[in-house]
């Protein structure tokens, strides 16, 4: 058995060829992989996957469950469970896991009453918390500094930067890197290939900065013959980044409580009357509607069901928001379309700011082209 996707971007191809041949998502980066030509691929609980490297492949050995079952105190989805993206609703992919084109992660497309903790909120939640508390004190010392009311700890208020500044970044900050990368590898740019490459240029920048100053031409150095470092910028960036994705997260949450909360309005059980009939019916009136949910107080009545499942007018409801959380409003569309084109003109003005200094700068050309 395969899990086939339908739709989705990959590495590559234009759109139209994943519609035109059956698709399988690899379940650890999220790419795309044709199984025809796939080269990486294995056996596991009587199903195959596909993978775009053997890298993937190793992962996936190492701990299928990771990859599988990524919520283990959520109920199990039904077989067949189409998941989607709520920002990219064109995703369509039988295999739990991140978006390929932004990251996110995949929710049902089809909502349940039942449902777990969002493990994404809560760890968004978790980092969040931990970078505010190392960001706090690095925004006091670095602001401080700038002020002159640290100008004398000299080298050990940077090495005190570096120590507040690394976990914010390398592990609050590491879903960004994440994201940032399979952007690259799906050619999907979007907002964390900036985050990914911003914080970590600064962070990385500025580690060099301080632990081999020396690098760096005089002209770069301060009274104190110190480099300016950016690990505050890069430590608040990602505590502010963490941030919107927590809201974002949370008004998502919201809305889907809503949902459940229709779905749980759904009866639990119904009496299918037999050959022999009710044994004493009591007439509500003939021809009259009665609507899902609806409490008969006293005796029992016949109906017959006209519209179930799907059909009901309570499920159409649960439809009609699910969709409407999943839709994409005009100037978010209008969003995405100045991302396609911000980013990579970002990154072509930084590769054009490198060569100009790298030509025509003064010497030491290459530090004044890298700083640039």
């Amino acid at each position: 058995m395969t899990h086939t996707s339908s739709h989705g971007p990959h590495c590559g191809h234009d759109h139209a060829d994943d519609r035109q041949t059956n698709k399988v998502i690899d379940p650890v980066c999220g790419m795309n992989v044709d199984p025809a030509t796939a080269k990486h691929h294995t056996h596991h609980v009587g199903s195959d996957y596909y993978f775009c490297s053997a890298g993937c492949r190793t992962k996936f050995v190492a701990d299928p469950g990771k990859y599988l079952s990524p919520r283990n105190d959520a109920p199990p989805a039904p077989a067949g469970t189409i998941y989607t993206c709520p920002m990219h609703p064109e995703i369509r992919t039988e295999v739990f896991g991140p978006c390929p084109i932004c990251g996110m992660a995949l929710e049902p497309l089809v909502m349940t009453a039942e449902s777990g903790p969002n493990h994404e909120l809560i760890d968004m939640q978790r980092r969040l918390i931990v970078g505010s508390i190392f960001t706090l004190p690095l925004f006091i010392l670095d602001m401080g500094g700038h002020a002159g009311l640290f100008g004398m700890l000299g080298a050990v208020g940077q090495y005190a930067e570096f120590a507040l500044a690394t976990p914010v970044v390398l592990w609050c900050g590491a879903i960004f890197f994440q994201r940032g990368w399979m952007s690259l590898v799906t050619r999907n740019l979007n907002m964390f290939t900036l985050i990914a490459l911003g914080t970590g240029i600064a962070w990385s920048y500025s580690l060099v900065a301080t632990f081999l100053p020396n690098v760096f031409p005089p002209a770069f150095q301060n009274e104190h013959g110190l480099v300016p470092v950016y690990f505050e910028a890069s430590a608040v960036i990602t505590v502010l980044v963490l941030l919107g994705q927590v809201l974002e997260l949370r008004a998502r949450e919201r809305t889907g409580h809503a949902i459940r909360a229709l779905l749980n309005l759904t009866p639990k059980t119904a009496r299918r009357i037999n050959a022999n009939g009710e044994p004493v019916p009591v007439s509500r009136g003939e021809g009259m509607k009665v609507m899902a949910a609806t409490i008969n107080q006293t005796g029992s009545f016949i109906m017959t069901a006209e519209k179930v499942g799907s059909e009901t007018s309570l499920a159409r409801i649960v439809q009609m928001v699910a969709g409407a959380q999943r839709s994409r409003a005009p100037i978010q569309k209008l969003a995405d379309q100045v991302a396609s084109w911000f980013v990579p003109a970002v990154l072509a003005i930084a590769v054009i700011a490198f060569i100009a200094w790298l030509s025509f700068g003064p010497e030491p050309k290459f530090s004044h082209a890298l700083v640039a």
